[in-house]
């Protein structure tokens, strides 16, 4: 165990400490997505197994991203970012905009703005531009979930998503300020 997690370690370092956080978020996110469909399977019951293992699609973008940002820190950190908001818009298409998954678009909008760097302030704005319009389009789009759940369950899957979006915008938190330079005072 203890020259697995050595792996994964060297597996996400970088050079540039921004890099390396977002490489960080990339593992926590692909060692979370397995469990996702559990939660969805608690909450909305068995019956909706074939459609929330969908939710599964995921894993190998999370995973590939420190490999990209191996070759090149900003490619990683955008493909990072890139798969947070299309990761989104698929589990809304999944679940419907009623189950509050468009609420991950939030940690998407901070991946945007403080996962890069001040020169790369062009690109920043641009990618940060990507879950407000995906938000447009999972709002006022015409998508029809695999399965349609009672208020209840919508309720459930509201307040499941919202607990969830709370600890990623934490953990983000924490990852970008290890990231930061500080300065005593």
């Amino acid at each position: 165990m203890k020259s697995l997690f050595a792996a994964l370690g060297r597996y996400v370092a970088h050079d540039d400490p921004l890099t390396f956080a977002l490489n960080k978020v990339a593992m926590v996110l692909a060692g979370n997505t397995p469990f996702y469909p559990l939660y969805l399977w608690a909450v909305l019951g068995r019956d909706a197994a074939p459609s929330i293992l969908l939710t599964l699609c995921s894993f190998p973008f999370w995973a590939v991203v420190p490999a990209v940002a191996r070759r090149n820190g900003l490619a990683g950190r955008l493909v990072l970012t890139v798969v947070g908001v299309l990761n989104t818009v698929w589990c809304s298409a999944v679940l419907g905009f009623s189950s509050g998954t468009a609420l991950f678009l939030i940690p998407c909008v901070l991946l945007g703005t403080l996962g890069f760097h001040q020169r790369e302030r062009i690109v920043s704005l641009a990618i940060a531009a990507l879950p407000f319009i995906a938000y447009g389009v999972l709002r006022f789009g015409t998508w029809v979930p695999l399965k349609r759940y009672s208020g209840a369950e919508y309720s459930s899957l509201i307040t499941l998503n919202g607990f969830s979006v709370a600890c990623l915008v934490g953990f983000l938190g924490i990852a970008f300020a290890s990231a930061r330079p500080t300065r005593a005072t």
